[in-house]
């Protein structure tokens, strides 16, 4: 079968068919972005209601075999660097590899070799002539930053110029509850946060949507913007983005017109923080 051009509405895990690396056109990133999948078995610590990966179920990321990511990723980067992979596979005017990036099927720094696929994928693309503008980026749930080797692995992405993308949705422990699926205290969530600010420069994440025909109510975003406004001068900004493929985990999830993700977006600005939307 003739492998399918890609789109931002398909971030197929399976793209490249491969079991860890998989390339996306991104809107938040602006063109190619290559993903390492750290969970294929599908499996989270969370289980956020917008999340878009099938058969999701609950636990972290199994045994990676570092060797074939190895493997994968200098396959991949040649394609795509040497190959015809832009030509037949990329919009136009996204012909260029923004960013690798560990996101896939689960919180990546669920995976016991969290540090050792960091500096892996360092050594690979040292030695892949890839340019230097090409970020590494963690998006992340933030849940491993109580541990030394994930803050360690977020450390190198600081010293080689990356970013950390750290998923804040909401601002009280109820909708924490109901929008990633964790009984969580915000505090520890802001914690965690600055703790990471601090290792490497940090935006946080936070996706939002109409459920049941209805946008996030004035009491939620009080309580999200507060949260958000004490990190005012350690986070980079705010990715600020809809819905761009159906969730999997729930049926009644829509998107937000641009309009209201700007409105909301000048609510931040005039806190200070610098905003990137993505309706």
């Amino acid at each position: 079968m003739k492998p399918q051009p890609l789109g931002t509405a398909d971030h197929s895990r399976d793209s490249a068919g491969m079991t860890y690396v998989y390339p996306v056109v991104s809107r938040r990133a602006g063109g190619v972005s290559i993903g390492i999948n750290l969970n294929p078995n599908n499996a989270c610590n969370w289980h956020c209601i917008y999340c878009q990966v099938p058969n999701l179920v609950r636990g972290a990321a199994p045994v990676i075999d570092l060797d074939l990511l190895a493997r994968e990723l200098t396959q991949f980067l040649a394609q795509a660097l040497h190959g015809d992979f832009m030509r037949t596979r990329v919009p136009e005017g996204a012909r260029r590899i923004e960013d690798v990036a560990f996101s896939g099927n689960g919180e990546a720094t669920s995976v016991r070799e969290f540090l050792q696929a960091v500096e892996l994928v360092e050594r690979v693309l040292d030695r892949s002539g890839l340019p230097g503008a090409v970020k590494l980026r963690l998006i992340t749930n933030g849940s491993g930053l109580d541990r030394a080797p994930v803050r360690a692995g977020i450390a190198r992405l600081g010293r080689r110029n990356g970013e950390v993308w750290f998923k804040m949705d909401a601002g009280s422990r109820e909708a924490i509850r109901r929008i990633n699926g964790v009984d969580l205290d915000p505090e520890l969530v802001l914690r965690r946060l600055l703790r990471c600010a601090e290792l490497c420069p940090t935006w946080v994440q936070t996706c939002v949507f109409a459920q049941d025909g209805n946008p996030p109510d004035e009491a939620h975003l009080a309580s999200w913007l507060a949260l958000l406004g004490r990190a005012k001068g350690s986070i980079a900004g705010v990715h600020l983005y809809g819905l761009a493929r159906p969730s999997q985990q729930a049926p009644r999830l829509a998107r937000l017109p641009e309009a209201w993700l700007e409105a909301l977006a000048g609510r931040l600005r005039e806190q200070g923080l610098q905003v990137c939307v993505s309706p």
